[in-house]
């Protein structure tokens, strides 16, 4: 299932719109619609941080013209939410296995064994 690919700017959580790759020869940064396959050096932007995206002195930026369209889900992701909605709703689901309570009557990994004299 592929996942939707999110912002490269730290603490950003939107959805990726847009890639920025820079052409360091001719210092250049090009953002321009979202590429199909994550690149190691190539960052992926949400629309705002796409468009506010500024360069040092001396670099020129090139930006794709129009709108930046978000990527559609693929039949993929609308088949796994459409089976965990349908696994969640589930009746006929049978009860977790549970451990017996321990003397302490929490459970876990750790029991308390009586001691030999």
């Amino acid at each position: 299932m592929r996942n939707v690919r999110k912002c490269s700017r730290t603490g950003c959580l939107e959805p990726a719109v847009a890639t920025l790759t820079y052409a360091y020869s001719d210092s250049t940064a090009v953002v321009g619609p979202l590429a199909t396959a994550s690149e190691p050096h190539s960052y992926d932007l949400c629309e705002a941080h796409a468009l506010r995206l500024t360069v040092p002195k001396g670099w020129e930026v090139v930006r794709h013209e129009g709108a930046f369209a978000a990527p559609d889900p693929s039949a993929d992701e609308l088949t796994a939410l459409a089976e965990a909605v349908r696994e969640a709703g589930r009746s006929d689901k049978p009860a977790p296995a549970t451990e017996p309570d321990g003397p302490s009557g929490r459970r876990g990994h750790l029991r308390v064994l009586p001691g030999r004299a």
